[in-house]
């Protein structure tokens, strides 16, 4: 559901503008379908401090400004508290496995929807795939499974997360990380700083108020009856698609797309990963980024999870190209997907 504090129609809007904002920032010259993207962004973060040697590697601003969005945002409504206390380690592994498996799509489940919109047709087998990942780990939440509970602790456990990502933010502007600074240009390709910074921190706080999460929409097919996530996914999507479409970058097919492959059993596979993943953990890297704003230290786990396992989907081979997938990754896709699937009944059996 979607949180009580905006209506249905207001939420509908404001996604609607988070997807348009999406659009604005790939017209600016971030990469094609890719305005806002969790795990494509701490991949490339995790790059410019030096954690892998090949593949994209630079800092991406539209992290901090997610995370300083949902925090002022709380903190204006007095709402903001500190919570951890669950499953750090499995918050963390799980987020290895989830960067990983978005990697061999190319694309969070957020990225997903922008290539949706932007007339991906590869992103559609993708869709199934998360959707059946959802409803399966759906299936494991219903006879007992959970991560745990989160419970109020210390300002200063909440706001860890934050301080570290502003202080990498720092290294960034003192120059000190792989990639272009904030007064350079050139590869990879990227909208205007300051700009990026701001439009990201609207959506952060949009997204905060709005508590939209894509796996929380994908639950909605399975349980009903209430649809009020999946209408605001649409209107995203469709935002999206019209800003696009006026800009001339829209393009509808399987060809020629940013970012992408046509290896549809692979597509599908990697996003049912990300959909066992990704509810397991309580949220798409998205909203996993939204709620270290928020204050949730188990969030920030997840999320240096995701960074580490975009390290290693580029070290060891694992990320796929607009060529396709890799063996290595393929490999992965599948041991991943067992992995979560035995911890999960275990978790449960242990209820």
């Amino acid at each position: 559901m979607l949180r009580q504090e905006t209506t249905p129609r207001l939420a509908y809007a404001l996604l609607a503008a988070v997807g348009a904002a999406a659009a604005f920032l790939v017209i600016q010259g971030n990469p094609g379908n890719m305005g806002l993207c969790g795990a494509c962004f701490l991949r490339d973060t995790s790059g410019a401090l030096g954690l892998f040697a090949k593949g994209p590697r630079i800092f991406r601003p539209e992290i901090l400004g997610v995370i300083l969005g949902a925090l002022i945002w709380r903190m204006a409504r007095g709402q903001w508290t500190g919570r951890s206390g669950s499953y750090a380690v499995s918050r963390f592994v799980l987020g290895v496995w989830m960067a990983i498996g978005a990697l061999v799509f190319l694309g969070c489940p957020f990225r997903m929807l922008q290539r949706l919109g932007g007339g991906d047709l590869n992103a559609v087998v993708g869709a199934a795939g998360l959707i059946i990942g959802v409803g399966i780990a759906s299936a494991f939440e219903r006879r007992g499974y959970n991560v745990g509970k989160t419970a109020p602790v210390p300002m200063a456990v909440g706001l860890a997360g934050p301080v570290t990502i502003a202080v990498v933010a720092a290294l960034w502007g003192m120059g000190k990380l792989v990639g272009p600074g904030p007064d350079s240009a050139g590869p990879p390709p990227h909208a205007p700083w300051a700009l990026s910074l701001a439009v990201a921190g609207v959506a952060g706080a949009i997204l905060c108020a709005t508590g939209f999460c894509a796996i929380s929409a994908c639950r909605q097919v399975w349980r009903g009856p209430k649809r009020s996530m999946l209408l605001a996914t649409g209107c995203l999507v469709l935002a999206y698609g019209v800003i696009l479409g006026v800009s001339g970058k829209f393009n509808f097919g399987f060809d020629g797309q940013p970012a992408a492959h046509a290896d549809h059993l692979w597509n599908a596979l990697a996003m049912v990963l990300v959909g066992l993943t990704g509810a397991f953990a309580g949220g798409c890297p998205v909203r996993q980024i939204v709620m270290t704003g928020e204050g949730n230290g188990d969030a920030f786990v997840t999320v240096a999870g995701l960074g580490v396992g975009g390290a290693l989907a580029h070290t060891l081979g694992l990320a796929s190209s607009g060529a396709g997938t890799t063996e290595a990754g393929r490999y992965a896709v599948l041991v991943g997907i067992v992995l979560v699937l035995i911890y999960a009944a275990a978790i449960q059996r242990s209820k």
